[in-house]
């Protein structure tokens, strides 16, 4: 493989005057056809591909196309966490990038970090604590405000192209203080677009006591490209998404979902197809009669839908895959972990990597921790990481278009 030590040959032939060697006579050096370059660059990592968009024009071109970018996605292996960190004293928040095994050593250095100033707040207010990451897809990472329900960022740390999505709206029905929004992020591949969901819940009221209210939820979805939020159909079931964001996954967003967020409230999974922007239900696995309705995290792990549930004795915890997306009969118990330890830790861990000596990466939001789970033994590891990461790859994708 090439590296930026061992530059690649340029689409050229050496200029008929050059000499090399002792005879004039030699022969110049052998050229790449240049449909031979694409296949070569698609293995390299971003940063030297970004340096050698200066070689030339057709390369620049090249490494500018977009359909070359979804190409060296597709090559591409690089997985990094980034992490946000905050800067209270500012109207900035900065990004740091750490390669994927960082997690096994505790005291990681960063491969790379950087700083973005939102338009939309500069000079308004400090940016709050309660921004995190909606999730990641084809290596762009989409970030929303938790708190104010507003801001949305989509953004490739690879490239630092960052793309702000226009404001989002309280509803006018919605009573002060009741106000909660989950969204999600993902690719349809029918239109070749990215698009964010948001799904707003809140008190309506419907007459002059304090408790004449009913609970409504309102949709919207944003289209890269676009400048508005659609609205759309509200949500299905009777349901409304609890907690965390959606999970993208073949084209659909998946939603953990309750009737009335009660602990005896049942529990599935509402899926949105992206392209037909309509909704089904999705069951979960038959838990055998074990009570675990209340104690479920949604995932992904290995290109399929990961939920991890845990028993009301905080000791045991199973982490499930659905093998054939959409059939509840693929359900399949990945592992299952008794747990002697913090029981914190056995309830509401995101399974979000699995390593290939099946050591599990869990974050939990509440804690604002990261730890791994060797599902052979049981037995948990601190990574050293305070902080609720997403996984991203590498790629030239740009959240610009």
């Amino acid at each position: 493989m090439a590296s930026s030590r061992n530059p690649l040959p340029t689409l050229t032939s050496p200029p008929p005057s050059l000499s090399f060697g002792n005879s004039l006579h030699e022969p110049p050096l052998p050229t790449l056809p240049f449909d031979v370059i694409p296949e070569i660059l698609c293995f390299l990592p971003v940063k030297f591909l970004l340096r050698s968009r200066c070689v030339c024009k057709s390369w620049n071109s090249l490494v500018s196309d977009p359909k070359f970018a979804k190409k060296h996605f597709c090559m591409s292996a690089a997985r990094h966490i980034y992490f946000i960190s905050y800067k209270r004293s500012d109207t900035e928040y900065s990004f740091r990038s750490y390669p994927l095994n960082s997690v096994f050593t505790k005291r990681a250095t960063p491969q790379d970090k950087f700083e973005y100033f939102p338009n939309n707040f500069r000079g308004k207010r400090r940016i709050m604590h309660s921004y995190g990451f909606v999730g990641s897809c084809n290596g762009i990472l989409c970030i929303a405000d938790d708190n104010d329900k507003g801001l949305v960022i989509l953004l490739n740390p690879s490239i630092r192209k960052f793309k702000e999505l226009p404001l989002l709206e309280t509803p006018p029905s919605a009573m002060f203080g009741n106000f909660e929004t989950t969204l999600g992020f993902g690719y349809d591949s029918f239109t070749e677009n990215y698009k964010v969901v948001v799904v707003m819940r809140y008190k309506m009221r419907v007459g002059s006591h304090y408790r004449d209210y009913v609970y409504k939820t309102e949709v919207k979805i944003h289209t890269l490209g676009t400048n508005s939020w659609k609205s759309i159909q509200e949500f299905p079931f009777g349901v409304v998404p609890i907690g965390q964001s959606g999970k993208f996954l073949s084209g659909t967003i998946n939603w953990l979902t309750s009737i009335d967020l009660q602990r005896e409230s049942p529990r599935f999974i509402v899926s949105f197809d992206l392209g037909k922007e309509s909704y089904q239900k999705v069951l979960p696995p038959d838990y055998g009669g074990v009570d675990v309705c209340h104690f479920l995290a949604l995932g992904v792990l290995r290109d399929c839908l990961c939920l991890a549930s845990r028993d009301d004795t905080y000791s045991v915890k199973d982490v499930w895959v659905m093998k054939e997306y959409g059939n509840r009969e693929s359900w399949t118990k990945l592992f299952n972990v008794s747990y002697r330890g913090d029981p914190k830790y056995s309830v509401f861990g995101e399974p979000i990597y699995i390593f290939e000596d099946n050591q599990v990466l869990l974050k939990f939001p509440r804690y604002l921790n990261l730890k791994l789970i060797d599902s052979r033994n049981g037995t948990f590891t601190s990574t050293g990481f305070n902080n609720t990461p997403e996984i991203c790859n590498e790629s030239l994708i740009s959240p610009c278009s």
